[in-house]
């Protein structure tokens, strides 16, 4: 049995071809329901998300060229466009692909944890359209197992790894827990998204978007269940603030000093924090020289995430140590399985001997034959059945002079070694 993984990603190919080749989840039944009734692929699930594209499949024999014109006919694309921008792997370093994967470890964001939920989402697919067969329940089991025991083992999700993240990170670290404060975004773009996606894991108190564009903000306000101010009405509702999260377009500073220190003394002097994550800034450095305010640039955070990716790669290393352990594991694991057939046609052999040789001895004696002689018969012949292909083995590897062989015969047979 040869294991496949098939696959492109944000390393291999460009967007336009990721877009084409991923799955939509009606297309994805169709796709299973198609390697379903295709007689060369025993089991299938299709990982498809913003960044990859992979196929992980079971055949008799190695046949990824089926399985490549197979994704450039479903989707409609030239099998020379595709074979130039594919990877292909195969049996272990097929099932170390999929754990390395599931672990973070091939992710754009080095680490993030998103993907193993959807590697869970694929597996799950492929159960509900019966193509999961007890090699790839092994197999996905097990690689669920490593991602959970990578998590608990080493530090690989532990840091921030994007200014986005570390933003909300050092506002629940100065915190606590942020479900008692209140929270001001001001923009509405890409970076703020991140920022609002996260925050909305912590569960703050209240949220509020301002942005100079309403509509924007009230898009991205309904997904927070937040509020939405312009950017006029700020020097107004800043004092409500707790924490102040900002990345703008602006080319001059949004947020000056004066404007703090109007918000602190109607607060009462309660602190805020401020993190500016725009550049150009949208928040005067003079900020941080008022008490009870406490101001964070990009620069800062920008050196948290440095030292964090530094931290997590080295977790990568301790996390790669343990895939390639569960790889081997998996692999001995697989061998036992051919293990198995071998004994079962080996003691099948050796029963039929003996029944067919038993049937003989029987009539014999039914025939009035001396017992003492059809034992003694049925003992000889037996030993030469049994020993005829052994022996047989014995020879021809003495006589080619392949120690080796002949070495793990007398094992097998349980010759002692002089």
């Amino acid at each position: 049995m040869t294991i496949i993984a098939l696959g492109i990603n944000h390393k291999t190919a460009s967007v336009e071809l990721r877009e084409k080749v991923a799955f939509s989840p009606e297309q994805l039944s169709r796709a299973l329901e198609q390697l379903n009734k295709l007689s060369e692929f025993h089991e299938s699930v299709i990982v498809s998300t913003c960044n990859r594209t992979e196929i992980y499949c079971s055949l008799d024999q190695d046949n990824s060229q089926a399985l490549l014109s197979w994704l450039a006919e479903f989707h409609h694309i030239e099998e020379r466009e595709l074979a130039e921008n594919v990877y292909i792997h195969q049996n272990q370093d097929a099932v170390n692909h999929l754990m390395r994967v599931a672990c973070g470890l091939d992710s754009l964001v080095l680490g993030e944890p998103q993907i193993l939920g959807q590697i869970k989402q694929a597996y799950n697919s492929s159960k509900v359209h019966h193509v999961i067969q007890p090699m790839f329940e092994r197999l996905f089991q097990k690689t669920f197992s490593v991602a959970k025991q990578v998590r608990t083992e080493t530090d690989i999700g532990a840091s921030a790894v994007s200014v986005a993240y570390a933003a909300v990170n050092l506002a629940k670290h100065i915190y606590g827990k942020l479900d008692k404060t209140k929270v001001l975004l001001i923009g509405a773009g890409e970076t703020i998204e991140l920022v609002a996606k996260h925050l909305s894991q912590h569960h703050p108190q209240h949220i509020t978007v301002a942005n100079r564009t309403i509509e924007r903000a009230k898009n991205l306000a309904q997904e927070i269940d937040g509020d939405v101010i312009s950017l006029a009405q700020l020097p107004d509702e800043l004092h409500h603030a707790d924490i102040v999260i900002s990345s703008t377009a602006s080319t001059l500073p949004i947020i000056g000093k004066g404007v703090v220190e109007q918000a602190l003394k109607r607060r009462k002097y309660r602190p805020m924090l401020f993190v500016d994550i725009a550049v150009p800034r949208d928040i005067e450095s003079q900020v941080n020289e008022l008490d009870a305010a406490y101001l964070y640039t990009v620069d800062d955070l920008q050196t948290i995430v440095n030292e964090n990716i530094a931290s997590r790669e080295q977790a990568a290393k301790q996390a790669q140590d343990i895939i390639d352990g569960k790889t081997r594991e998996f692999a001995d694991w697989q061998r036992s399985l051919k293990s198995v057939d071998v004994i079962r046609q080996y003691r099948t052999s050796a029963q039929e001997i003996k029944i067919e040789l038993v049937e003989k001895a029987v009539n014999q004696l039914q025939s009035g034959k001396d017992s003492e002689k059809v034992l003694l018969e049925l003992a000889n012949k037996l030993t030469n059945r049994l020993t005829h292909s052994p022996t047989h083995a014995i020879q021809k590897a003495a006589k080619e002079g392949d120690m080796e062989r002949l070495v793990i015969l007398k094992q097998a047979l349980g010759i002692e070694q002089e």
